[in-house]
């Protein structure tokens, strides 16, 4: 019996997915919740699983190809087995692909091929059978021979290996996540009044803590470190709290006050910058903050994170300084309202009762929409993160 094996059903805030990876072709064996193939999005990469026991008899959508929720993509024989040597099955495969002398090539990678003026037969497939995929062709180097006539013909293109002295470009179409990130930090610049303020927190109390209770915290709390973010999530927390303005967003005319603080921390990962949510910020210990930090960075660097760890947020943090940064100014992450920027340590020289002392200092940076919020209200704000950083024995408190 077929079985149709469907993309799977897209959140709110997600239009459409694109095919990125076949990890079985038809007329292979596949067993019941083996992963099949990957649907990239604007968010995150879905992983869809074999329904059942079978044979993949079907494929309907090639690499490259929209994808909408639902959608079938391909169909598996249930109880069958692949047979040795060429089948009707593997015959179906060669209706799938194309082939280009005695190569098989899959459709999204002989239309690339034929955007870059790229000769299939130069290139090695590395899919099964030899098939060529659209990785390959994306990856394709010409040979040092051909590689005026390829650079002549698409100059912008194809990377060639040109002699010493020759400058080399390579162009690759960006991903749908790449371009999706592109689409919302320009969208932010067009459609909110984004402004920052600075500020500069003492780290003295906060580091002195960290570096008194550390063993005794990684001990207690089954190996999980005591960081700063924790206490930062801890103060937006408060802060939030205390100025729900901050916490709010615009939704057409109206002004959306959330009763919870559901706080974002900005990861950076190889495919881009992704934000999974702490939901309920406000009833969670510095451990498990510090935990689930932990477990969603795990998951990013995997590609595992799922939408709903990404869907929401009323407030986020991001940590520049883990790559040195001193000072910037973070965009907003629509629909929210605003987002405190946290940076490098660095000692400096600073005024202390009057004398000289040189402290660990780290600046702050609070982006708002100054359509919803003031300046005033801002500043306070970031002054609030500012003194219960510099006391943490507040934030515990909670005064």
């Amino acid at each position: 019996m077929a079985i149709e094996i469907k993309a799977p059903t897209y959140p709110e805030s997600v239009q459409e997915g694109t095919l990125a990876t076949w990890h079985k072709n038809v007329g292979d064996t596949v067993t019941r919740d083996e992963l099949i193939v990957d649907i990239e999005t604007d968010k995150v990469v879905l992983e869809v699983v074999a329904p059942a026991n079978g044979v993949l008899a079907e494929v309907l959508k090639a690499e490259g190809d929209i994808v909408e929720s639902n959608e079938i993509i391909a169909r598996i024989e249930e109880g069958a087995a692949a047979a040795p040597g060429k089948t009707t099955l593997a015959a179906k495969q060669q209706e799938t692909d194309i082939k280009v002398a005695e190569s098989l090539v899959n459709p999204a990678a002989k239309k690339l091929a034929d955007e870059r003026g790229i000769d299939l037969t130069q290139v090695a497939g590395t899919g099964k059978g030899g098939r060529i995929t659209k990785e390959d062709v994306v990856n394709f180097v010409p040979p040092a021979a051909a590689a005026t006539q390829a650079v002549a013909a698409a100059p912008a293109v194809v990377e060639a290996e040109l002699e010493v002295g020759d400058r080399v470009e390579r162009r690759v179409a960006m991903s749908r996540m790449r371009t999706r990130i592109a689409e919302r930090l320009l969208d932010v610049t067009h459609t909110t009044a984004s402004l920052t303020t600075f500020n500069e927190v003492d780290m003295s109390a906060l580091m002195d803590l960290r570096r008194q209770y550390q063993d005794e915290f990684t001990k207690t709390h089954n190996g999980t470190r005591l960081g700063f973010m924790g206490f930062f999530v801890k103060a937006a927390v408060e802060a939030l709290k205390r100025f729900p303005l901050v916490n709010a967003s615009i939704d057409g005319t109206d002004i959306v006050y959330h009763g919870y603080q559901d706080i974002g921390v900005a990861v950076s990962t190889d495919r881009g910058l992704v934000v999974p949510v702490l939901r309920n910020a406000e009833n969670m210990s510095i451990a498990t903050v510090e935990n689930s930090i932990g477990a969603y960075a795990g998951k990013a660097r995997d590609g595992k994170l799922t939408i709903d760890e990404m869907t929401g947020g009323t407030f986020t943090i991001t940590n520049g300084g883990v790559y040195g940064s001193l000072l910037s100014t973070p965009i907003i992450n629509p629909p929210q309202s605003a987002i405190l920027g946290m940076h490098t340590i660095q000692k400096r020289p600073v005024a202390v009762n009057g004398q000289v002392e040189i402290r660990p200092m780290m600046y702050l940076a609070l982006s708002y929409d100054h359509r919803l919020i003031d300046g005033k209200e801002a500043v306070q704000f970031l002054v609030t993160i500012k003194q219960l950083i510099e006391d943490p024995a507040k934030i515990l408190l909670e005064i």
